[in-house]
């Protein structure tokens, strides 16, 4: 089983942590977010890692040739220019050669969400993408029909609503839990661009594609990609 890491982020959430290094390296109790992302993906079974890297990209590049890991690592250099979530995973896609599903996994996320229970799911509704969501208060929202199918995008601080598909039912809002599940046909759908983001993908392609929602409302899920999370998780865990 293969996953992506995306973890070429500029970090400016996380302020003075990141002037000297790439969020990846920040660490919560001894252990950079690299680590913590590779170990929850290798405890899933995952046994190859691609990562793209652009902010700090040679510090980020000695690190993982200078540490072992439960898995092969591979590395996708996005120093010359930053693609972009949908970018990023589209230049990486040669990496997914093994007709299998794939893990995307956003490096600055910390969760007890069971990723093998997610694979099976996804693979029993043979969706083209499976996203984790889960009911938590947020800025930005997708909506599901009573499928589960993406249905469209709420955004609560301007009060805009895309609606991409009509459903008989009442579409419910779930918060993006930043973890992906592709199928391998995913790439013949990619835009054209080069530099482009995967929520904007998926809106798109949903108006005729199933993309579904895994929703994991329990144990626990953080976004330690700034301060204030990072703070409340490593004073919770010591």
């Amino acid at each position: 089983m293969k996953a992506m890491i995306l973890a070429a982020g500029l970090g400016t959430r996380l302020k003075h942590l990141t002037v000297d290094k790439p969020k990846a390296l920040v660490e919560i109790n001894g252990k950079t977010l690299l680590e913590h992302s590779i170990q929850k993906l290798t405890q899933a079974g995952v046994t190859d890692i691609i990562i793209n890297v652009h902010h700090f990209a040679p510090l980020m590049i000695e690190f993982i040739h200078s540490h072992r890991f439960d898995a092969n690592i591979s590395i996708s250099d996005e120093s010359m220019q930053l693609l972009d979530t949908g970018g990023g995973i589209k230049k990486a896609a040669h990496f997914f050669n093994d007709n299998r599903a794939f893990f995307v996994y956003n490096v600055d996320i910390i969760s007890d969400i069971n990723l093998k229970e997610m694979y099976a799911y996804h693979e029993q509704q043979s969706a083209l993408a499976t996203l984790a969501v889960r009911e938590r208060e947020t800025q930005r929202y997708f909506l599901f029909d009573e499928n589960m199918c993406l249905s469209g995008h709420y955004n609560l601080k301007s009060q805009e609503k895309i609606i991409i598909k009509e459903t008989k039912g009442v579409m419910k809002p779930y918060a993006f839990s930043g973890i992906h599940i592709l199928s391998p046909e995913i790439v013949r759908y990619f835009f054209a661009e080069q530099i482009f983001s995967i929520t904007d993908f998926y809106l798109y392609i949903a108006k005729e594609q199933c993309i579904k929602g895994y929703i994991h409302n329990y144990g626990d899920w953080r976004d330690v990609g700034k301060l204030e999370s990072l703070a409340a998780f490593e004073e919770e865990h010591t």
